[in-house]
């Protein structure tokens, strides 16, 4: 049976695709440009909005297994139609958002709380995965940073334990051809706790140059942020940044890496930045 992937075009999508193609896995890539999708001959490109119920009956046409993004907007009648259409089990790309207080009106976190109630109150088997802060949200810093500016931040000491997307996809691999996870709900890090100033140092040692760091209130924080994001996401970031400025960000007590999980070391925050150096 196969293995819808929705998303396919995005890094964490993109690699599972490419993971359980490789394994000689039945794969069905999806997105709403399927045109667009530049995969392996062999693997049927599909149109999927996750937010338009007439794309979902197609999509999922022999499917027993799905890669999800959190889309609320037709969540339920997308289950309902993965249920008919025999699907078995979901593994969902959520947030670790969602364990904020009152996660159903942050910003970051409500869009994964939906999907993971409505999973919840469906009839599927549900793998959740919920990440915690991506090695890959540093590019944010990127073009200030190639221009040689200060990179401004109104919570440098905020402590996140930065995971590599290739970690995540191969967690969800694991997730679809084992069944040590299946049925399980698990909190991702990568392994170390580092704060906003120890990854920009980190940058900067790999560039040899300096990174001036620059303190802003969170008042010209906020100011910034929206120029990218609506509000309500910019001030559940920057309540988030707050919060992780009081100390480390826990690893493996309370979450899980690759290393708990699968028995192999977690991809560091330095091996992301070489990876990704040209992007600085």
């Amino acid at each position: 049976m196969t293995i819808l992937i929705t998303g396919a075009r995005g890094k964490v999508g993109r690699a599972v695709l490419d993971r359980l193609h490789t394994a000689g896995h039945a794969v069905r890539a999806a997105s709403k440009n399927p045109a667009d999708l530049r995969v392996p001959a062999d693997v049927e490109a599909v149109e999927l909005v996750l937010n338009d119920p007439g794309t979902f009956e197609s999509a999922l046409r022999g499917v027993s297994q799905v890669f999800l993004y959190p889309e609320p907007e037709g969540i339920d009648e997308f289950l309902r139609t993965a249920e008919a259409a025999g699907v078995k089990h979901i593994v969902l790309l959520s947030s670790s958002a969602v364990l904020s207080p009152d996660a159903e009106n942050n910003g970051l976190a409500r869009p994964s709380v939906l999907v993971e109630r409505a999973l919840a109150a469906s009839n599927l088997t549900a793998t959740v995965l919920r990440p915690d802060a991506f090695a890959a949200n540093a590019l944010a810093w990127s073009h200030v940073i190639r221009r040689k500016l200060p990179v401004q931040l109104a919570y440098p000491e905020a402590s996140v334990a930065p995971i590599h997307s290739d970690d995540i996809a191969d967690i969800a691999v694991e997730a679809f051809t084992g069944d040590t996870l299946t049925g399980q709900t698990v909190v991702l890090t990568g392994a170390q706790s580092l704060t906003f100033r120890e990854q920009l140092a980190i940058i900067s040692g790999l560039l040899g140059r300096d990174i001036t760091v620059e303190h802003i209130t969170r008042a010209e924080a906020e100011r910034q942020l929206v120029q990218h994001v609506p509000v309500e996401v910019a001030t559940s970031l920057l309540d988030y940044w707050a919060v992780a400025a009081d100390g480390p960000a826990p690893v493996a007590d309370t979450t899980d890496t690759t290393d708990t999980l699968l028995g192999v070391p977690a991809r560091t925050f330095e091996q992301w930045a070489r990876e990704n150096l040209a992007a600085f």
